[in-house]
């Protein structure tokens, strides 16, 4: 079975992760928008539609969005509704970008600028939520906002690289807490003990889909978004493990019960050829590389059940940070996470992480 069938095969049967607007949804509705991107075929915007209509009122209204949750979270699945309204130029879906830039300019910030994960995580920025929100923010700001708060997105990512980014490992830490009270961050820094392989792939994929997203006679502000990723990329290259992959643990290779994780592995594997593709690394070096990797999760981890079909396997389910004495960041709790199938937060890296292979090839 190939990475094409498995991904109809999971479509076909596709539930949603959650009743309420959800960042797991929008991961699956990322891979269809770039799969429908990368192949024209109809089934992938279809699903995507027949995902959004029912949940958008006459005025832009997301009715099962979480209000008052404050959480960086609910704006992922908000990335497709731009694809939606040039596709059918329903005004709804206009609508509904605004409504959810509403709701994204309320969110609360850290005392440096930056957007929080949550309200029940006060002051908090975790590399996740810039995946999250910012390409949603940029995409919004090229197309209808002036590009007025371009100033602000880049300001979010440059506080990240100040406060997150260890020089010495070339990787980001997973969380940072600024008013340096939660049980898990360092006292003196706020930083989070250890370095959890999807918040990098969330920062990764962030930063190329901002860069994507903006318009690059903002050069200045376009370099700038790229030596970050260059950065990044050299940084985390230097821990694959012999079967390609990346550790759940990042730089603990070596430590009982680590494994190569998928999910992250995915969106390494996108961030690497898609930027390989808009020329942000090199095509000649960086292209077999991300291929590379993304055949390595087709070799080790998708792997053949009884029933006939394929399953993707080895991905975390959650990790997290708190809140309280809960989820302490340490390498035993991020091991101690539980280890799943076809989830979500797998299956939509893997499908956009195919997208970008399957345009690659059309683009040699």
């Amino acid at each position: 079975m190939s990475a094409q069938s498995y991904i109809k095969g999971i479509l076909s049967g596709y539930k949603h992760y959650k009743d309420y607007w959800n960042y797991e949804d929008g991961c699956i509705l990322m891979g269809c928008k770039q799969l429908y991107e990368a192949t024209g075929e109809r089934a992938y915007l279809d699903f995507i539609l027949d995902y959004t209509d029912p949940l958008i009122t006459a005025d832009g209204t997301i009715t099962n969005f979480e209000f008052g949750k404050h959480s960086i979270d609910s704006f992922n699945a908000g990335k497709i509704l731009f694809l939606a309204y040039d596709k059918t130029g329903d005004e709804r879906y206009r609508k509904a970008i605004d409504f959810l830039m509403r709701e994204l300019r309320d969110q609360p910030r850290t005392a440096e600028g930056n957007f929080i994960h949550k309200a029940i995580y006060p002051g908090q920025v975790w590399l996740d939520g810039l995946y999250m929100a910012q390409p949603f923010y940029m995409e919004y700001e090229t197309r209808y906002g002036g590009k007025e708060h371009y100033n602000d997105i880049l300001s979010q990512f440059r506080n990240v690289r100040k406060y997150m980014y260890d020089s010495v490992k070339g990787l980001y830490y997973h969380g940072y807490d600024t008013l340096k009270e939660q049980p898990w961050c360092d006292k003196q820094t706020g930083l989070s003990p250890n370095f959890w392989l999807r918040s990098v792939g969330w920062y990764l994929m962030a930063l190329i889909d901002v860069i994507d997203n903006m318009s690059e006679e903002i050069y200045e502000q376009y370099r700038e978004y790229c030596d970050l990723f260059r950065e990044a990329v050299t940084g985390i290259l230097r821990y694959r493990a012999e079967d390609g992959l990346f550790c759940q643990v990042i730089d603990h290779m070596d430590t009982a019960g680590n494994y190569t994780e998928t999910s992250g592995s995915a969106m390494i594997a996108y961030a690497i050829m898609k930027a390989a593709r808009l020329k942000v690394l090199s095509r000649e070096k960086y292209e077999p590389i991300g291929i590379d990797i993304f055949d390595s999760i087709v070799k080790n981890k998708l792997k053949d059940v009884p029933d006939g079909s394929q399953s993707l396997t080895d991905i975390c389910w959650v990790a997290g940070l708190g809140p309280g004495d809960k989820r302490d960041g340490s390498v035993a709790y991020y091991l101690s996470e539980k280890i799943v199938s076809d989830d979500a937060k797998g299956v939509g890296p893997f499908m956009m992480a195919y997208a970008q292979k399957l345009l690659l090839e059309k683009t040699r």
